[in-house]
């Protein structure tokens, strides 16, 4: 039998899901949560469970191509994707943000939001984006990043954006001001469709327990 793979996110919640892992019976080997380990690829407590470590960005794709059969997720991401062979049964109560829409200050002191009907803006999410905005009749072009989306205003390629915000300061330290929120976010667990029905009784086992284990 294979062994099931759980693809985790490097970067900001990795803490927080540390909590969660380490009190399960499959909980992975120490140095995944050591960020300056260059290893990919983790061994459990559990001779049929083993981690993978990747992009937040990516764990989606990992799950939903069927590399990890499990994975963490952001619903921003879920969301962005919407991968038909993903679903996404757990709510793990880490990872709060919210995804919203900001603006140059110097541009909000001239026009009013309720009058944008063309606009540009910068993103990691050009799906979300479009769709939030196409409810409000207005047609976007996506500029398509990966980081440091403050940067696009102030160096004149657009003159908002659509990011995680968590407690807004880095908009506040470049000129930006949040406008709306389009979604509140935080990690979920993501299951493979195919591999839930395949190993089912392993699957929701390992949903269960983590399920127990939420606060």
């Amino acid at each position: 039998m294979s062994k099931i793979i759980i693809a985790v996110p490097r970067g900001r919640i990795i803490k927080e899901l540390k909590k969660i892992l380490i009190k399960t019976s499959f909980a992975p080997e120490e140095e995944m949560f050591d960020d300056k380990s260059r290893k990919l690829s983790f061994s459990s407590k559990s001779k049929e469970i083993k981690f993978i470590k990747v992009r937040a960005f990516d764990a989606c794709t990992f799950v939903a191509f069927g590399a990890a059969q499990i994975g963490i997720a952001g619903e921003d991401v879920i969301r962005e994707f919407d991968y038909s062979e993903i679903y996404a049964p757990l709510e793990l109560n880490i990872g709060h943000c919210r995804l919203s829409v900001a603006a140059l200050k110097t541009l909000l002191k001239k026009e009013d939001p309720g009058t944008w009907s063309n606009i540009r803006l910068a993103t990691k999410y050009p799906n979300i984006s479009k769709e939030y905005f196409a409810h409000k009749g207005i047609q976007v072009e996506a500029i398509k990043l990966n980081g440091s989306m403050e940067l696009a205003p102030s160096l004149n390629m657009c003159r908002r954006i659509v990011d995680l915000v968590s407690t807004g300061e880095t908009l506040k330290a470049n000129g930006l001001k949040e406008i709306d929120e389009i979604m509140k976010v935080q990690s979920k667990l993501i299951i493979n469709r195919s591999a839930f029905k395949t190993n089912n009784k392993k699957i929701q086992n390992i949903i269960n327990e983590i399920k127990s284990l939420i606060i």
